[in-house]
């Protein structure tokens, strides 16, 4: 197989590729550019291409921030819409990062940062496959406890519609909620409502 063909594989096994992986599949990225120029990849996002005409889902912005964040997941807002669990629509893409490590700054997709002290950073991470690419985004428990815990950030009655779909849906159960409730410190916070719910 030849090196075009080798990119125009790695491009429908990995649905988004970065010259980076097409270095590590030991091809120069120069051929990476010539097939864009030539349009048989076209431009995603900076840095991350893929097939023309590719399926590929309204979660492409998470599979795009994986790619050049790895390190980050996916949380509040943008975890809520991943998993059906609110009627908001998130304009950026909400990505937690631990405490003291480095802030990505691109233009495209608009990120929206939150950090995380290192047990509450780890906690409640899930692997997604978003159109090929592999996502952390926090589980629904974690989420619901983060969006009480940033509650003057994302606001209060998206923490409660949170609450109210994840156990109406049956997403998590009353004890990975409290268990979350507990690692993000707003256990006594969200009690009454946890209360209110059962």
């Amino acid at each position: 197989m030849d090196r075009k063909q080798k990119i125009l594989e790695l491009a429908r096994q990995m649905g988004l590729i970065r010259p980076r992986d097409v270095e590590a599949a030991g091809i120069h990225r120069e051929y990476l550019l010539r097939l864009y120029r030539n349009g048989e990849l076209i431009r995603v996002g900076r840095g991350l291409y893929a097939l023309p005409g590719a399926r590929t889902s309204e979660s492409l912005s998470l599979g795009e921030v994986a790619k050049k964040v790895p390190n980050a997941v996916i949380c509040l807002i943008s975890a809520l819409e991943f998993h059906h669990l609110t009627t908001q629509i998130a304009h950026r893409v909400w990505i937690a990062i631990e405490n003291k490590k480095w802030e990505p700054t691109f233009e495209y997709p608009p990120l929206e940062i939150v950090r995380f002290s290192s047990p509450t950073f780890s906690f409640g991470v899930e692997e997604h496959e978003v159109d090929r690419v592999l996502v952390k985004i926090y589980s629904p428990a974690k989420t619901v406890a983060d969006c009480f815990k940033f509650r003057n950030k994302v606001g209060l009655d998206v923490a409660l519609e949170a609450l109210r779909e994840t156990w109406r849906d049956r997403k998590a159960t009353m004890d990975e909620l409290w268990e979350a409730a507990q690692i993000c410190r707003v256990a006594n916070v969200i009690r009454p409502y946890l209360e209110a719910v059962i």
